[in-house]
C-alpha cells in the first residue's frame, strides 16, 4: 500500500467517525426533544403532545397553559440542564483519569458536594443560587483534597477511586450526622433533596443552573481538545505542546463545577454522571470524551427517569434519583466485574 493509500484510508475513517458522531447527536437532541415533550405531555392531566410546544409559549387553552407553564415545564426544563451537567462532568472525569470508574458518583465528589449542600440547607437555612454555590464550593474541596492524598510523582488512577471512595464514605457519614441533627422541617426537606429529586422544583431553581451552565458548558467543551490530547498520556500531550498540569487543573475544576452545579440544582441523581459518557461512546462507536454527546444522553436519562418516577405509582411520585440508582447499579457491578476480570483495576 502506497503513501497515498494509507493517507486516504485515514481521511475516509476520519470522515466515517466524523458523520456518526453527527447522526448520533442529531439523533440524542431528537430524543432530548422527545423525552422533554413527553415530559410535558403525560401526568394526572394529560395533554396532547401536538399541543405541548404552543402551550408552552403560552397558546391553547388556560388549563393547560397553566399545567404547562406553571406545573410540569420548569420541571422537565430542570432535569435536560440536570442531566447535561451530570453527563458532560462524568465525560470528563473519565477521560482524565482514563478509567470508566472515575466518575464524580464514584469519587466522592458528589458526597462531598452534597455534605456542603445539607450543611448549608440546615444550618444556614440556603436554597437557590446560594444552595448550588454551596454544593459547587463542597465539590471543589472534596476534589482538592482527593487530588492532594493521590498524588504521589503523578497520579495513579486506581489509587485517585481508592482515595475518592474513601473520602466519599466519609463524606457521607458526616452528611448523616447533620441531617439527623437538623430540625425536622429542614431534616425532611435535606431528606428529600438528598434522594435526588426534582419533585416540587419551580421556576426559581432554573435561574441559578442556567447562570452556571451557561459558563461551564462552553468552557468545558473549548477545553475538549487538550483532553483528546491528555488521553494519550502526559508525554504525548507534553510533546505536542499541551501545558500538562494547567491544563488538567482547569478541566478538573471545570468538571467539578459542573456536577456542584447538577448537585445544587437537583441533589445527587445517582449514575447518571456515571454511565453517559460510556453509553455516548458505544452509540458513536469511537473513543474519546464525547463531551457534547454524553451531556445529551444525560439529559434523555434524567427526563426518561423523571417521567417514569411521576408516572410509574399511581398514589406517590418516586424521586428521579431512586430511578436512575436502580437502573445504574446492575451496570457498575457489570463495570466491576468485567474490570476485574480484564485486569484493568491493577
Amino acid at each position: 500500500m502506497t503513501t497515498y493509500d494509507v493517507l486516504l484510508h485515514v481521511s475516509r475513517t476520519r470522515a466515517r467517525v466524523a458523520g456518526r458522531k453527527r447522526a448520533v447527536t442529531i439523533g440524542l437532541a431528537l430524543a432530548a426533544l422527545l423525552a422533554f415533550c413527553l415530559s410535558l405531555s403525560v401526568g394526572d392531566f394529560t395533554i396532547s403532545l401536538l399541543r405541548v410546544l404552543p402551550a408552552a409559549f403560552g397558546s391553547g387553552e388556560r388549563g393547560e397553559v397553566f399545567v404547562i407553564q406553571s406545573l410540569r415545564l420548569p420541571r422537565a426544563l430542570l432535569a435536560v440542564l440536570v442531566g447535561a451537567a451530570f453527563g458532560m462532568s462524568g465525560a470528563v472525569f473519565q477521560s482524565l483519569a482514563r478509567n470508566p470508574l472515575a466518575s464524580p458518583d464514584v469519587l466522592g465528589i458528589t458526597a462531598g458536594g452534597s455534605l456542603a449542600a445539607v450543611m448549608g440547607l440546615t444550618l444556614l437555612g440556603l436554597s437557590g443560587l446560594p444552595l448550588s454555590l454551596a454544593a459547587t464550593i463542597g465539590a471543589l474541596l472534596t476534589a482538592a483534597l482527593i487530588y492532594g492524598f493521590a498524588y504521589r510523582r503523578g497520579l495513579s488512577s486506581y489509587r485517585l477511586v481508592l482515595i475518592g471512595i474513601g473520602v466519599g464514605a466519609v463524606a457521607t457519614a458526616l452528611t448523616q450526622f447533620f441531617w439527623t441533627r437538623a430540625h425536622t422541617h429542614d431534616a425532611a426537606s435535606a431528606a428529600l433533596w438528598l434522594s435526588g429529586s426534582l419533585n416540587g422544583r419551580g421556576w426559581e431553581n432554573i435561574e441559578p443552573v442556567v447562570l452556571m451552565l451557561l459558563v461551564l458548558i462552553p468552557v468545558t467543551l473549548a477545553l475538549g481538545k487538550q483532553l483528546n490530547v491528555l488521553e494519550l498520556g502526559d508525554d504525548s500531550a507534553t510533546a505536542v505542546g499541551v501545558p500538562v498540569q494547567r491544563a488538567r487543573l482547569l478541566l478538573l475544576v471545570a468538571g467539578v463545577a459542573l456536577a456542584g452545579a447538577g448537585i445544587g440544582a437537583a441533589g445527587p441523581v445517582a449514575f447518571v454522571a456515571f454511565v453517559s459518557a460510556p453509553v455516548a461512546r458505544r452509540l458513536a462507536r469511537s473513543p474519546g470524551p464525547a463531551l457534547l454527546l454524553a451531556a445529551l444522553t444525560g439529559s434523555v436519562l434524567v427526563c426518561v427517569a423523571d417521567l417514569v418516577g411521576r408516572t410509574a405509582l399511581a398514589s406517590t411520585e418516586v424521586s428521579v434519583g431512586i430511578i436512575t440508582g436502580i437502573a445504574g447499579a446492575p451496570y457498575l457491578l457489570w463495570l466491576l466485574a468485567t474490570t476485574n476480570s480484564s485486569g484493568q483495576g491493577d
